[in-house]
């Protein structure tokens, strides 16, 4: 089985902070569906910040599994402390301008949304590649305090895009879940804005975990 992992950090925090970057959910979801030139199989796979595949619709860049670790978190106000307000996550990615190869400009907003996207590129072998996210059961602190990671959720766009949503959205698990069927010689991206849900009061502290983005296909 051929995977290219990427992973991601989320880091809700219990405190007082001075400002919160508040997100309207978008009214619908859509996602874009492009067609890419089959060849040689390749998985190509990015979340938030990454290198582009190559010429547009091709999968023809550098092979690789390297790339950087983007941080999603949010700082709870302690007026708000388990209100059972969703709070909007931000962002340190800096991406917006889609990696399929083509310019376009599919997260306007990256310090609020991080950029998935999944090609699988054939000429013969297994008909379709699987996307999928595994996330632990809790984020810890270094106190030892526990957050569910059920407690959040991300919502998709993908500005311009009328194709209905193909990576959808949903909430953490706390195990894997199976995100897309990419099928051959097709590229699927669109925009995740997470949020936590802050159902209840959380000891203070600063709280991480890792969820992990695989593609993969026989």
């Amino acid at each position: 089985m051929k995977r290219t992992p990427r992973s991601r950090h989320f880091r809700p925090a219990a405190g007082a902070c001075l400002a919160l970057l508040c997100l309207a959910e978008m009214a619908a979801a859509h996602a874009w569906s492009l067609t890419i030139t089959s060849g040689s199989r390749r998985l190509f796979l990015h979340v938030g910040n990454g290198t582009v595949s190559g010429a547009s619709g091709t999968l023809n860049g550098a092979a690789g599994t390297s790339g950087p670790i983007n941080l999603v978190q949010v700082t709870v106000p302690t007026a708000q402390l388990g209100n059972g307000t969703a709070l909007a996550m931000t962002s340190d990615s800096t991406q917006s301008i889609s990696l399929y190869g083509d310019g376009n400009n599919t997260c306007p907003t990256p310090a609020s949304q991080l950029m998935v996207g999944a090609g699988y590129r054939r000429n013969s072998g297994a008909a379709s590649a699987t996307l999928t996210v595994s996330s632990p059961a809790n984020l810890t602190s270094a106190a030892g305090d526990t957050i569910p990671f059920t407690q959040i959720s991300w919502t998709v766009s993908a500005p311009g895009s009328g194709v209905p949503n193909v990576i959808p959205a949903g909430t953490f698990n706390g195990g894997t879940q199976t995100l897309a069927t990419v099928p051959g010689n097709t590229y699927l991206e669109n925009c995740h804005t997470y949020s936590y849900a802050n159902s209840a009061v959380r000891a203070a502290g600063t709280y991480n975990g890792r969820v992990t983005y695989t593609l993969s296909s026989p």
